[in-house]
């Protein structure tokens, strides 16, 4: 395997899911563009009711746009990483990575277009944690082979500064969130303002608890 990071032809192909669905996200917001009311639905409060709205553009177009710039970006940062050299000794994780994100984006796009078009206003809240539930999930257990880089995994101070607190950090992290995303799927058939707080409360807990081992791990390797 090439030591050098490289956006080929072949890296391009083996994402087709990810573009794939780019393109088909891209394409339904042409089609519902014309069915959209004014205002599209856009953010919900900690009770899952509506609270903001955008314009039928960026109700029919954000999203998509979003998940092209968030594909993109993890594409071409690895260019000016310093640690680039590392990305090929986890792409296939890393590619899995870009999927998994994409199709987050297109499930909470289609949550929020069905919404928009006379679904139940409710379902944004009860679809959001159980998709982050699964993202979680699969980022947990594909963290672990993520190696030293300066653009995804858990970066803190100490995990950047030593090779092996990377290492242990993100097999423990990788523990965590699959146990946080277990949880958010739970608090997705809780009632709001429950479910909001349940999930809100193990994302912050998995990043906490992330950010504390991987100080505990530094000063455990180092002394």
């Amino acid at each position: 395997m090439s030591k050098k990071y490289q956006v080929s032809l072949q890296m391009i192909v083996k994402d087709w899911p990810a573009i794939l669905i780019i393109i088909a996200m891209l394409v339904g917001g042409i089609v519902v563009y014309p069915h959209l009311p004014e205002l599209v639905p856009s953010h919900w409060n900690f009770r899952g009711e509506i609270d903001g709205y955008s314009g039928r553009f960026w109700g029919a177009f954000g999203l998509p746009l979003m998940a092209a710039a968030i594909y993109l970006g993890m594409i071409f940062a690895p260019y000016i990483d310093p640690k680039k050299e590392n990305y090929p000794r986890f792409s296939s994780a890393y590619r899995i990575i870009r999927l998994v994100l994409v199709l987050f984006m297109a499930v909470l796009y289609g949550t929020i277009i069905t919404v928009a078009l006379g679904g139940p206003a409710n379902l944004v809240s009860k679809t959001t944690p159980l998709a982050v539930g699964i993202l979680f999930i699969v980022i947990g257990n594909y963290l672990p082979q993520a190696r030293h880089n300066y653009f995804f995994g858990i970066r803190t101070p100490w995990t950047l500064a030593n090779e092996e607190v990377w290492r242990r950090t993100h097999r423990f992290s990788g523990i965590l969130f699959v146990l946080g995303g277990l949880g958010l799927i739970v608090s997705a058939f809780l009632p709001a303002p429950i479910n909001f707080i349940v999930g809100l409360g193990g994302i912050i807990t998995v990043t906490l608890f992330s950010i504390i081992y991987s100080y505990l791990a530094y000063h455990k390797v180092t002394d």
